[in-house]
């Protein structure tokens, strides 16, 4: 299959594309310069660098493709992210080019179109599972993230198959990220999210990519893509403190949340998301099936030493 990745330098995309390479599809890949053109064009994939925000220049990239993952983003550094104005790049992605990538797609007669979501825009809900019918409430920050989801829509309604993958909170080893935050938080003996109690469903950087591939044989619609094991916070940071070897961080209380803007609200949620629809339809398992299977390895290929 001739597929078009955007994102593909990203925690996702740079997973993905040698997945998708491996599995005998024909890749052409988003690079932001020379240098990452040069590294996708060493997995295989054929590079091409492109305006996602000029839609004559997408839709002649696009020309020719059978399906378009699009897993673009712009997540400003954990340092700013409760500042709303820091969203703002993301807001464009979701919007713009979302809207920009399906008309292309559209217009070229491209069959399929998978697009990256977001789950935890779902309504906080206590202990009970959420499926994919379940009530959201998007903060601000993020309520772009259904601008994207009714441009696939809007794909699956003129006659293509339109994929959306709501992916859990990002885990994994990539230097800068938020996980290497999140291990400086409970080095120093705090959670960086709000409440023991409440449920966190996560994904590994390593499922999120694999989720992507396995989406191009699936029906139309929406799926979550989650551990098969949402734990609760408590769980969640204190098998952290175990792989790390240092004592199990403090909580502060949930209310806290509301101090850090709907980051911050939004990590005081209690989302406990099933990934059963996308497993049944998919085949598709994750690696990881919890964060405490995946908490070593992650430290040793971030290079980082348990006390």
């Amino acid at each position: 299959m001739r597929i078009f990745v955007t994102g593909a330098t990203g925690v996702t995309g740079r997973r993905a594309v040698p997945l998708l390479i491996a599995a005998g599809h024909e890749v052409t890949a988003v690079a932001r310069s020379a240098e990452k053109a040069k590294a996708l064009s060493a997995t295989g994939a054929s590079p091409v660098i492109v305006d996602l925000f000029d839609a004559a220049a997408v839709r002649r990239a696009v020309a020719g493709q059978e399906a378009v993952i699009n897993l673009a983003t712009a997540v400003p550094p954990s340092s700013k992210a409760i500042l709303r104005s820091a969203w703002k790049e993301m807001d464009r992605i979701r919007r713009d080019a979302s809207a920009i990538l399906v008309d292309a797609a559209l217009a070229e007669g491209v069959g399929r179109f998978v697009q990256e979501s977001f789950a935890p825009i779902y309504a906080d809900n206590g202990d009970g599972w959420i499926d994919e019918g379940s009530p959201m409430k998007p903060a601000r920050y993020n309520r772009t993230t259904l601008d994207a989801e009714r441009s696939v829509e809007r794909f699956t309604a003129g006659g293509g198959m339109g994929v959306v993958l709501r992916f859990g909170w990002f885990y994994g080893p990539d230097a800068g990220g938020a996980t290497l935050d999140m291990i400086g938080f409970v080095r120093k003996g705090w959670s960086p999210a709000p409440g023991p109690e409440g449920f966190i469903s996560s994904i590994h950087h390593d499922d999120t990519a694999s989720a992507a591939v396995a989406a191009l044989g699936i029906p139309a619609g929406i799926y979550n893509v989650v551990d098969d094991e949402p734990v609760r916070r408590r769980e969640f940071f204190g098998s952290l403190a175990d792989a790390l070897g240092v004592a199990p961080p403090k909580f502060l209380p949930k209310w806290v949340g509301r101090l850090m803007g709907g980051v911050g609200e939004t990590l005081a949620r209690s989302l406990r998301i099933s990934n059963r629809k996308f497993r049944e339809a998919s085949g598709w398992a994750p690696k990881y099936p919890s964060v405490r299977d995946a908490w070593p390895a992650l430290l040793r290929e971030a290079g980082i030493a348990s006390r």
